[in-house]
């Protein structure tokens, strides 16, 4: 009985639902489709803004975070003191390679992924030091790039990020595809002190 029941009821609500659409203004029918349609393009859009949102301010907080500070290196009186304190502070070309496998490593620390890349070497003859640009083209958030690259230059202290340049697919994709160029300054070993 209480099936027979159910029945009845939905097949009177149904029946009403059909008189109201057929009684109901065409204009009142599409602007209620049309409010139904952007609250579920809302129900749509909100997770893939409040996931953008929470990447930007992971990237905000990880570089809101000091560096660690070193010590700061003696105050020389005179220009031969400070431009050997300068060559010090020189990255070795013997070191080169390790250099780079603790690039790759912070990459996959950070979470990105990494394919191979772009190595070109040079020489400053008027500094007298040699540079090792590497160019990295990486995938992941945005947090994890800048969190990739914060922890790079904490990590070789003698490398600057020259260029960062980012490329994403679509606007709902999470990850983009982030090109980093670093430079390591590096002592020549034909330099006599």
């Amino acid at each position: 009985m209480g099936d027979a029941v159910t029945r009845l009821n939905l097949g009177s609500v149904a029946l009403r639902l059909r008189l109201a659409l057929r009684a109901a203004n065409p204009l009142v029918v599409a602007a209620l489709l049309l409010c139904a349609a952007a609250l579920a393009l809302l129900a749509w859009v909100l997770p893939a803004r409040e996931r953008l949102e929470a990447e930007r301010m992971l990237a905000r907080q990880a570089a809101r975070q000091p560096l660690p500070v070193a010590a700061p290196a003696p105050v020389a009186d005179n220009v031969d003191a400070n431009l050997a304190l300068f060559y010090g502070a020189l990255g070795e070309q013997r070191h080169l390679e390790r250099q780079v496998k603790t690039l790759f490593a912070l990459a996959a620390k950070s979470g990105l992924s990494l394919r191979q890349g772009e190595y070109k070497s040079g020489y400053d003859r008027h500094a007298r030091l040699a540079t090792y640009q590497v160019t990295l083209p990486v995938k992941g958030s945005y947090a994890q790039v800048w969190q990739f690259a914060l922890l790079a230059l904490r990590a070789i202290p003698y490398a600057s990020l020259d260029e960062v340049s980012f490329r994403r697919e679509t606007i709902g994709e999470t990850a983009v595809e982030a090109r980093l160029r670093l430079t390591l300054y590096l002592a020549d070993p034909r330099r006599t002190p």
